[in-house]
Formats: C-alpha cells, sequence, structure tokens
C-alpha cells in the first residue's frame, strides 16, 4: 500500500521546491487526490463542483469511462513513438480532423501543448507570407514560449519582454471600450483600426492575425457579431492570413458548433487546439490548409508530438462529443447558467457584467464606477470553495470569474453552480464599494 504524503507536508514542499512564480489558488492552496464526472475530491475528503475543469481541459469530466477505457487499451499496446514512426492513433485522428475542421483545413502537425501548437501555426503563417508581422489582440493569451508570449497581449505574463514584429490592436471588449464607445454605434471602430495598425506600426504589410474567438485568460471577451468579418477582411486586404487559437473554445466547448469560430461565419487558414481535445492527456494540434502547410518545408520532429496515448484519448474524446450531441448540450445548459447569472446580476452591483457562449462563462466583479474588484473575486472564490464549488479567475485586472464546467453537466449543475454563487456573494457584498 502506498504511503500518501499528508496535504500540509504536500503544501510545504510545493512552498520549497516548486518556481516561486508558480501561482495556485486559494489561501490554502488545494490538493486534488481524486476525479469522477464533475466532481473532485482534495486531500482531506472534502468534494467540489469543478466548474473550472482544470482550465477548461476536462471537457467531458474527470475520468470519463470513454476516454479511460481507451487509453488502457494503447497503454497496454504502445505509449510512445515520436514523429519518426507511424502509428495509428495519431493517423486515424489526422483524418477525421480533416472532416470536422471548418473549409479547407487538411494538414495536421501535432505537439505536447497549445503554446507548441501557436508557435508552429506562427512559423508557418510567416514562412507561408514570407512576411514578418504579426498581429495579435490586447488582452490575449497564446502560451508561455517567448513567441507566444509575445503575441499574448497581457503584461503580467510578459517575462523577459517580447520579440519584435507583433503588432496588438485593440480589443473588442464591449464592456470596456478602448475607444470608449457602444455597441453598435461604435461602427466596429476596434476592427477597423487594424487597418491604421497595418500601415504605420506593421509598414503596410502583414503575416497573420492571430486570435481567439472568445478570449481566455482575457476573461471570455466576446466580441460583437459583425466583429471577425470585419477584421479578417482587413488583414486579408494587406496579404495575411487568419489564425483561430481554439485551445479554449474547440469541441463543442462555446454550443452550437464543433468550433467557436464557427459562431462568427470566418473560415480560418490556421487553427490550433489543446486543452480540452484529450480530456486532460497533454496534445496540442495545428491544422493548416494543404497550400499553407506546404509552406512548412525545412524538416521537422515532435518527440512527444503525435502520442499515441493522446491522440487515442483525443479520438474518445471527438466520438463522445459527436454522439451524445455536446454542443447542443453545451448551448441548452450554458443559456440556463447565464440567465442565472444575469438573475444575480440583477441583485448584485458587483457583478458588472456576464458575457460567454456555451459553457464558457465570464461574471466581471467591479465597484462602483465600473472598478475592477479583484479583491471582491478572491473572497467571491474562497467563499465558492468553502460551499463547495471551484471557479476559475481571468482578465488583465484579476476580476473575472471564469465558470467552464465540463459540457457534459446538466441543468441541475448549473443550477447548483448559481446557487453556490449566489450565497457567496452574500459573503462579499459588505466589501463592495460605491464611487468614493
Amino acid at each position: 500500500m502506498i504511503e500518501r504524503t499528508s496535504p500540509e507536508a504536500l503544501r510545504e514542499q510545493h512552498a520549497a521546491y516548486v518556481f516561486a512564480n508558480v501561482a495556485t489558488y486559494y489561501d490554502e492552496p488545494l490538493v486534488l487526490v481524486r476525479g469522477e464526472g464533475a466532481t473532485v475530491w482534495d486531500a482531506d475528503g472534502r468534494s467540489y463542483l469543478d466548474a473550472f475543469g482544470g482550465i477548461l481541459t476536462v471537457l467531458l469530466g474527470h475520468a470519463h469511462p470513454a476516454v479511460t477505457e481507451r487509453v488502457k487499451a494503447q497503454v497496454e499496446r504502445l505509449v510512445h513513438t515520436s514523429t519518426l514512426y507511424v502509428n495509428e492513433p495519431m493517423v486515424t485522428l489526422s483524418a477525421r480532423l480533416a472532416e470536422v475542421t471548418p473549409g479547407a483545413l487538411k494538414r495536421s502537425f501535432f505537439t505536447n501543448s497549445g503554446t507548441e501548437a501557436n508557435e508552429t501555426a506562427l512559423l508557418v503563417a510567416r514562412l507561408y507570407t514570407g512576411r514578418e508581422a504579426v498581429l495579435a489582440l490586447r488582452h490575449s493569451y497564446h502560451g508561455r514560449s517567448a513567441l507566444t508570449l509575445s503575441a499574448g497581449g497581457q503584461g503580467a505574463y510578459k517575462a523577459g519582454g517580447s520579440l519584435p514584429g507583433v503588432y496588438h490592436l485593440a480589443s473588442p471588449y464591449c464592456y470596456r471600450c478602448p475607444f470608449g464607445l457602444t455597441y453598435p454605434a461604435c461602427d466596429l471602430r476596434c476592427a477597423k483600426d487594424a487597418e491604421e495598425v497595418i500601415l504605420t506600426a506593421a509598414g503596410g504589410e502583414v503575416a497573420a492575425f492571430i486570435a481567439e474567438p472568445f478570449q481566455g485568460v482575457g476573461g471570455f471577451i466576446t466580441p460583437p457579431p459583425e466583429y471577425f468579418k470585419e477584421v479578417v477582411a482587413i488583414v486579408r486586404r494587406y496579404g495575411g492570413i487568419f489564425f483561430a487559437d481554439e485551445v479554449q473554445t474547440g469541441w463543442g466547448r462555446t454550443g452550437r458548433y464543433l468550433w467557436g469560430i464557427e459562431h462568427w461565419d470566418v473560415v480560418p487558414e490556421v487553427m490550433t487546439s489543446a486543452k480540452g481535445m484529450a480530456n486532460g492527456f497533454p496534445i496540442g494540434w495545428t491544422i493548416a490548409t494543404e497550400e499553407v502547410a506546404a509552406a512548412f518545408t525545412k524538416a521537422t520532429i515532435s518527440t512527444f508530438g503525435g502520442n499515441p496515448v493522446s491522440t487515442a484519448a483525443a479520438l474518445a474524446v471527438l466520438d463522445v462529443v459527436k454522439a451524445e450531441n455536446l454542443p447542443e448540450n453545451a448551448e441548452r445548459v450554458g443559456e440556463a447558467l447565464q440567465d442565472g447569472l444575469r438573475a444575480l446580476q440583477d441583485l448584485y452591483p458587483a457583478i458588472g457584467d456576464v458575457r460567454g457562449k456555451g459553457l464558457m462563462v465570464g461574471v466581471e466583479l467591479v465597484h462602483g464606477g465600473k472598478r475592477p474588484a479583484p479583491d471582491l473575486l478572491r473572497r467571491w472564490m474562497e467563499a465558492a470553495r468553502k460551499r463547495g464549488l471551484l471557479i476559475g479567475k481571468g482578465g488583465l485586472y484579476g476580476n473575472v470569474a471564469r465558470i467552464a464546467p465540463p459540457i457534459t453537466i446538466g441543468r441541475s449543475e448549473a443550477e447548483e453552480i448559481v446557487r453556490i454563487l449566489k450565497a457567496a456573494m452574500e459573503d462579499v457584498m459588505p466589501y463592495w464599494e460605491r464611487d468614493a
């Protein structure tokens, strides 16, 4: 029998031996030991409804039987090959993905994470266009390598500075419009500004525009319906291609469709994903059109890319998402969740905005005058944890609750999330401040 280390000792060892900048949630970091469906248990035996799912990664819930069985079977046969050899799960997944992705996307390359997937896509875009300039969005997050950190639009993550050749557009953040305008009277100023950025900062030409269909770490920022059509048309007019980062938004998470970008009726030349793709097993994936992929002519390899265990897990995820119509479930349950949260917004002035699609819902907390309230979010998370609910946080100011449970949950779990958050908000409101 394995002797387990106590939670207190594990927290002490984490503090002593893990990089000090590896942040954890909560005043007393949570030590998780088991998960099943939408529930996790800590080392003290307490259970929690997991409404964050490992940063939108446990798409089908913890220890989903279909994924577990497929992984077990694969582990018993073959665990590793590298891309130097062909393995069946990787090739089968590649073919399936070419069938279910938008437009003419066809050629896949597998890596270990969303960071690597996005790095690959940016490289391919520059090779295909023969240009360097990349347009990205403020408030975005695309990974933790040098180039993806440079593309990200949050200063808190930019350790080591930024690489040249990346230019940031205003985010389509309607709640905090950078131009002080209101949709739809704004005439999509945030999108149209792309042309001036290209003509000035980028020198008149562009390789690619990288964007999340809904900004994840940025606080689930949801653009106006016409935004992507407008900005992508500008980018293509100046010779660039569109790169959709679906690391957080893919696989039915945003409801109705398999891919987040399908909500905006724009087809990318390159797309990436990771996170929920394999329900927690490490994977990164870049897919491009035949023409764009062909520009990558130098030799390349990924030691762990296309790993047969991770790609077997991804095949299981795709099967379950399709068989159980989970995008439709995410839309239906997500609407109920947002309705419940908007009812809370009517009750509590600390809730400034509720936004998102499907089961990707952001709740922005504010003091009077829309001042960001990260202090209230910290208290809200602690109060929710005390009542058995885990949520995430994000936003440039750290004041947006990110609610993204497994897309397998039903209406009853959505109602439980709202019930707990309402009770937790009662603990928070005494700390709410009106305008000074």
